[in-house]
């Protein structure tokens, strides 16, 4: 038994005595409680789950290390990985943090939802953290103060959030969705990367999934690093290998039925051989180290993923440009490479198909884009069926000033008519945005405020890369109108994309034989330009010289409007189907032809 003074002496050891040396992984192991809202295993992390998180948690302990990046698919545990890293400095090395969000709202929400059960089931930082409801608490949603060090949480829009103060520790997630410039600040990136200049000590540590080759900021930096990769043993041959896409073996009719091919000895191996796999693994440096870890992982590891959902994903995705772009850049976690050059508008004169005054079969959805001109109104009706395969049905030029009302009631009349398809089914334009962008802001607003019950929105163009095709929608204006922003950047990439596909199918774009040659010029008149915005490459959209470019805006609108109204075109061609064969089909009824149809003779070019 201690005597009092034993015991006295035993309690002033561990106060005063620093904490055992431990690594992130170690620390994570010892002390990190998964919270049952943030996670799907809740409960004591275990690194042994997925072993590949070792190597990528430790780096931060390796001697000479400035910079951590983690350039990976999702389903790997990044997040978590980021959230060891935070907590095991928090209570191992208390020091400056600052955490970057894309968005500060996203920062409030990663401080409500992932940090703060974190804290509260975690005792090793539990007790580090003042009760935020205490009334001597210094710790606010966006700012924890802890004994030695304090934590900042920042969104990487916001340049006040990001106003300068000395860190030591700097974490980045999902840095590929950060804009170009905090503000007028610069890249945010850099900009808290400046803020560490003053520690010897100092830890940059960047996680993301990546986007676009040339474009990525998270492949940037890995580029710059070491470049380590997952090397894996195979059950039968004993060698080791990077799981790689080219390997995955499947059958299109039993995509779940896949298996990986040994690269060496073509053995087949299973999901239930990956835990055998991962645990005896290892990150191998492709390049020097100067500085600066890399990692690079896919999907293929993840003890979360089997192989064969992975192949019914691609299957899925790989229907449409758009989706492929997305399962490699979060399945494979590798940047996708976007076709810079623009598309030839001969290609699309020389498929013109001739359906007449009805609209094909397939069509099951039917939306408008309206651009607005200084002496008209321009409108492109667009059939959509499945898989977004699209047919331009009409494209009307409404001469007259918008200022009055006359070129407004003929576009009543060009939203407001009933379109027929060679089979009977008779349908309405589901869903129309009109532009906000030039010289009738108002009206557009006055316009589309009448009949927003009719589904006809205003909508405003936004340049910056990466926005989502159309956001919710505000109503910031006086009118109150339902105002949609429209990521520009993302829907000409995505139509582009379509244009060169050249099989009818998902995503293939189908035109009328009556349509001009102009109508395809200006359809492709746009090419891409990088230009470098602080030090980062952007894609820039320019018009080719001497070239106009309404018909590809009006199909920028009628592809925002099909988003906002985001139909199950599957469910609806079924739907159809069962309800055509319960009723007569009737006679085919020619639409009337006016000034509301295509109107060619009136389309002034010049």
């Amino acid at each position: 038994m201690m005597t009092p003074y034993q015991n006295l002496k035993k309690k002033v050891r561990q106060v005063w005595m620093p904490p055992p040396e431990l690594t992130v992984s170690q620390w994570a192991d010892t002390h990190r409680k998964l919270s049952p809202e943030a996670s799907a295993e809740p409960g004591r992390w275990r690194t042994d789950r997925a072993p590949y998180q070792r190597g990528m948690m430790d780096a931060v302990n390796e001697t000479g290390v400035r910079e951590v990046v983690f350039m990976t698919s999702a389903q790997i545990g990044k997040t978590e990985i980021l959230n060891n890293i935070l907590g095991y400095f928090v209570h191992q090395d208390p020091s400056p943090i600052l955490f970057i969000q894309p968005t500060l709202e996203m920062a409030e929400a990663w401080s409500k939802d992932r940090l703060a059960p974190m804290i509260r089931d975690t005792d090793a930082l539990t007790e580090l953290f003042k009760d935020p409801k205490s009334r001597n608490s210094d710790n606010t949603l966006l700012h924890k103060k802890f004994n030695g060090g304090h934590l900042t949480m920042a969104g990487a829009n916001s340049p006040s959030s990001l106003a300068s103060r000395p860190i030591r520790i700097v974490l980045l997630d999902e840095e590929d969705r950060y804009p170009t410039s905090a503000g007028s600040e610069g890249d945010p990136g850099s900009l808290a990367q400046k803020r560490t200049t003053t520690f010897w000590n100092r830890l940059l540590v960047s996680a993301s999934t990546p986007t676009i080759e040339g474009e990525s900021k998270i492949e940037a930096r890995y580029g710059q690093s070491d470049q380590r990769h997952f090397f894996v043993p195979c059950p039968a041959c004993g060698t080791f290998q990077v799981l790689r896409w080219a390997q995955v073996k499947f059958d299109k009719k039993q995509p779940g039925a896949a298996h990986y091919e040994c690269e060496h000895c073509k053995a087949t191996l299973q999901d239930s051989d990956k835990p055998w796999m991962l645990s005896r693994g290892s990150w191998r440096a492709q390049a020097e180290f100067s500085g600066v870890v890399g990692f690079h992982i896919s999907e293929l590891y993840s003890p979360w993923v089997r192989w064969g959902e992975m192949v019914e994903n691609f299957l899925k995705a790989k229907r449409l440009p758009e989706t492929l772009k997305v399962w490699v850049n979060t399945s494979l976690g590798e940047t996708w490479k976007e076709a810079t050059e623009g598309v030839d508008h001969s290609g699309l004169i020389s498929r013109k198909e001739n359906w007449g005054r009805v609209a094909p079969v397939g069509v099951v959805v039917i939306t408008a884009g309206v651009d607005v001109q200084d002496d008209r109104l321009e409108a492109e009706i667009v059939g959509w069926g499945i898989g977004q395969e699209s047919w331009s049905l009409q494209y009307h030029v409404l001469h007259g000033d918008p200022a009055q009302a006359t070129v407004w009631q003929e576009l009543d009349r060009v939203l407001g008519q009933s379109i027929q398809r060679s089979d009977g089914v008779v349908l309405n334009v589901g869903c129309s945005c009109i532009d906000t962008g030039g010289h009738y802001t108002q009206k557009v607003y006055e316009y589309c405020k009448a009949r927003e019950h009719h589904r006809v929105f205003a909508i405003k163009g936004a340049s910056q890369i990466g926005r989502p095709l159309v956001s919710r929608f505000s109503r910031t204006n006086k009118l109150r109108v339902k105002l949609f922003t429209l990521g520009t950047d993302t829907a000409k990439q995505m139509i582009y994309a379509r244009l060169r596909i050249h099989q009818p199918g998902a995503g293939y774009c189908h035109f009328p034989a009556e349509y001009p040659e102009e109508y395809f010029r200006q359809l492709t008149s746009e090419r891409v330009q990088t230009r470098f915005i602080n030090g980062h490459p952007a894609r820039h959209w320019v018009l080719a010289k001497g070239h106009r470019n309404e018909a590809l805006d009006c199909r920028v609108y009628a592809l925002a409007a099909l988003y906002i109204l985001n139909p199950n075109l599957d469910a609806l061609v079924q739907e159809m189907e069962r309800e055509h064969l319960n009723q007569k089909k009737p006679e085919t009824a020619q639409p009337e032809k006016g000034n509301s149809w295509i109107g060619f003779d009136d389309w002034n070019f010049n």
